[in-house]
């Protein structure tokens, strides 16, 4: 059984080009896999093999308490190992018994959201006349205003702003424009970047919207940097990231009556489905409501 891990390892390695972190990562899995069946099923052999061995095997790690991504990522390894003996060792395997085995379901983990005070107290505490300042101010209003992603916001070029009709378009996943309406705070922070700070950073012919010191576009990771350190600054502890941002913005949309495939639609999600993640995000916010204000919630707290 050994023998036939290594072989499918180079596989891995030589055929699909995997990276060592990822051949690694198999090595390690399949070897804690072999390890199991030897000592507790007394398996010594590939052929010797069922598909109730592989389901002790997942069972003994749920009894660790392992996470379900781990369980996961390790029945990854051990179904490419079993689909790979079915192709190279026919005669000795006439079924792949890792076929059928059902990945665990994936935890459904809510994301963190800011409350609108948190937002509000954040962009309103961007203040002062220096370029990278204002440019700040208009970032985080339109990364507020239209939630974006990170990478949708640095990609912003000029021609995408139509400030006088108060919306942007934007460049999404798979390539695909969609346009996106930004309120009035957010436009007046742009037209006082662009006319009073952007034309400061500027050191060569660019159409980005978004500069840094060096007049060059400004990265995900700069607004990732920014965004913590401005929490911080508000006494904001949550863990948070520029998607958080876009988290904040669905959830309060439709909090305040937004249908939710129209914030679809604003988020250009492919599918509603990505989308009804905030309704659970709503629920979570009425539970905790009416926790704190219902006589006979508070009273049995």
């Amino acid at each position: 059984m050994k023998y036939s891990i290594n072989e499918f390892l180079y596989f891995l390695k030589n055929e699909k080009r995997l990276s060592n972190k990822t051949i690694e990562s198999y090595k390690n899995d399949l070897e804690q896999y072999r390890k199991f069946l030897e000592q507790y099923r007394k398996i010594k052999t590939f052929e010797m093999i069922e598909k109730q061995d592989i389901e002790a095997y997942l069972s003994s790690l749920k009894r660790r308490d392992c996470a379900k991504s781990t369980i996961a990522r390790k029945l990854t390894a051990i179904k490419g190992y079993h689909k790979y003996l079915l192709i190279e060792y026919p005669k000795d395997v006439e079924k792949d018994v890792a076929l059928n085995v059902a990945h665990p379901k994936k935890e459904e983990r809510l994301p963190t959201v800011l409350e609108e005070d948190e937002m509000i107290l954040m962009l309103d505490s961007i203040q002062g006349d220096d370029p990278i300042t204002i440019r700040n101010k208009a970032m985080m209003e339109v990364l507020y205003a239209g939630g974006l992603r990170v990478s949708e916001l640095v990609g912003l070029k000029l021609e995408n702003l139509h400030i006088k009709m108060a919306y942007i378009t934007v460049l999404g996943k798979g390539r695909k424009e969609r346009v996106v309406p930004i309120g009035e705070e957010a436009c007046n922070a742009l037209k006082n970047y662009l006319i009073n700070a952007r034309i400061k950073l500027v050191k060569f012919p660019t159409d980005y919207v978004f500069l840094n010191y060096q007049g060059g576009c400004l990265s995900r990771i700069s607004v990732f940097k920014y965004l913590k350190k401005l929490a911080l600054d508000n006494g904001i502890s949550k863990e948070i990231s520029p998607h958080t941002i876009r988290h904040s913005y669905a959830t309060h949309m439709l909090k305040h009556g937004t249908d939710i495939r129209f914030i679809q639609e604003l988020l250009g999600h492919e599918s509603i489905k990505t989308t009804q993640i905030y309704t659970h995000l709503d629920t979570e916010n009425l539970k905790k409501v009416y926790n704190e204000c219902h006589p006979l919630a508070k009273r049995r707290k």
